[in-house]
């Protein structure tokens, strides 16, 4: 009598488990892919507008004053009305604008300050997405600034030239603050960056993208509470830099493209429409060794990429296409392709190899569950939980590991106020566009990742998947750098 009704609760129990895959499959149309069914990357965008418009370009944000080597800016989030599809205008939020924000532009080892402001109706931060900088200043869940309030921020910029970004990182209100229109870049230069011959002129073949994905209702509202979900919230448009179906009026050999996903939870897959290459030349916190060809760049929440592309062999009045799987990103008109550099430089930084797999792990990090069920180390995040202690200045090497489940989950890991190296990728040696300096890397279910982290600045820092929805529905933790 027993053996059966062990029987009867282990049949009654895969009932439930079928039913609800069904549920998940069906809710998240997934399909299955080498590492994982991914339930928040592979939703279709539709592409058949045909018009193209011209790529917007963000403005460089002018500084307040310069003072030595101090320079002041001023940044307002705020609200607006944007043109982003044809029709009525949409209900946006921005910095210093309608809709994402200016590019503020830095040189490394120079002392900025920021008098952010917020003019919303709710509390925001303004985190700095990369950037190596005391937790006072990083713009995380403990430095909110409340409506109608502005806070200083200051930092001295100590990191090699790298693509950085901004954007909010409020508890509980980060993911449709994001998908309203909260972010913007950071670029930071360097003597280096500044030397050596790629494309460098902003807005003629050196762009900033940012990717992001959105849903509209019938009168062009974006419609986030309809749409959002705890297992990452997708749209049916897609969006770079605010504009639909964008394209670029090119004159020389080389276009230098800062790609970012700015989604909530889409994953991309760029590549050139033709087949050929495209040469990324960075990762999130900087230049790689050398350029490293590439037949497509994958890119989760939050992690960047520059590459640079090469139009050399395309005859005048043709049309290039970056593309993500079916749709299409940017368009790049030639109308000549003889100007700016001749050939790519063959070495972009000194940065070191790190290939020790043996050093001792200090941190295990284990990422899980799907929806409302996320976890770091099975517990999910307290404002009032300490999760990790580190020593300042002190090299660890963490394992991350993304615990295979029944919908396998890619969980983005971001950690705040470093950039660090990875070592391994399930014991082997990582692809080489993935050894440079990251602060984002996209962990695949059943996968291990090793990597190499220093803190040199002390405070409380964030470390959470970059999955918007998941981590406010508590895939985040704390850590705690003490001098």
């Amino acid at each position: 009598m027993r053996h059966r009704q062990f029987y009867l609760i282990l049949i009654s129990f895969i009932v439930v488990v079928v039913v609800l895959n069904a549920f998940w499959l069906i809710k998240f149309k997934q399909s299955p892919v080498k590492g994982g069914m991914m339930s928040n990357t592979n939703s279709r965008i539709s592409n058949n507008q045909e018009k193209q418009h011209r790529l917007i370009v963000p403005p460089v944000l002018k500084p307040d004053s310069i003072d030595n080597n101090n320079i002041y800016y001023t940044l307002r989030a705020q609200t607006g009305v944007t043109q982003l599809l044809s029709g009525k205008k949409t209900k946006t939020y921005g910095y210093n604008g309608s809709f994402l924000g200016p590019t503020i532009r830095v040189e490394k080892g120079v002392n900025i300050y920021i008098r952010t402001q917020n003019h919303l109706k709710q509390s925001t931060s303004f985190h700095w997405h990369g950037a190596i900088l005391p937790s006072s200043s990083d713009g995380g869940p403990h430095q909110t600034v409340a409506a109608g309030q502005s806070r200083l921020i200051n930092f001295k910029v100590n990191q090699p030239a790298a693509t950085l970004w901004y954007h909010p990182h409020a508890v509980g209100s980060t993911a449709i603050q994001v998908y309203k229109g909260l972010a913007g870049f950071l670029l930071v230069d360097d003597q280096n960056s500044r030397r050596i011959k790629l494309p460098k002129t902003y807005g003629k073949d050196d762009f900033p993208v940012v990717v992001q994905d959105r849903n509209f209702d019938k009168n062009n509202q974006l419609n986030y509470r309809q749409a959002a979900s705890s297992n990452g919230t997708l749209g049916d448009k897609l969006l770079v830099n605010g504009t639909q179906n964008p394209y670029i009026e090119t004159t020389t050999k080389y276009i230098r493209l800062r790609l970012l996903n700015g989604s909530n939870a889409r994953k991309y897959i760029f590549k050139l429409n033709d087949g050929r290459p495209l040469y990324q030349i960075g990762t999130d916190g900087g230049f790689l060794k050398k350029p490293v060809p590439e037949k497509q760049i994958i890119l989760t929440p939050g992690e960047r990429a520059e590459v640079v592309v090469d139009l050399g062999g395309y005859s005048q009045e043709s049309q290039v296409k970056l593309k993500s799987k079916e749709s299409s990103v940017l368009t790049m008109r030639i109308k000549s392709n003889r100007g700016g550099e001749a050939k790519l430089p063959h070495r972009l930084t000194n940065i070191q190899s790190v290939n020790n797999f043996n050093r001792k792990v200090v941190q295990n990090i284990t990422l899980s569950g799907m929806g409302h069920m996320v976890s770091i180390n099975n517990k999910q995040f307290s404002m009032k939980r300490i999760d990790i202690k580190v020593k300042q200045n002190t090299t660890q090497i963490w394992k991350i590991s993304n615990k295979d489940n029944m919908m396998g989950e890619i969980h983005p890991f971001h950690i705040h106020g470093v950039q660090f190296r990875l070592l391994s990728v399930n014991g082997n040696t990582p692809a080489s566009n993935m050894q440079g300096r990251k602060d984002t890397i996209m962990t695949r279910p059943g996968n291990q990742y090793k990597i190499m982290i220093k803190f040199t600045q002390p405070g409380v820092f964030m470390y959470h998947c970059h999955n918007l929805e998941h981590e406010e529905t508590g895939m985040m933790g704390q850590i705690q750098v003490v001098p």
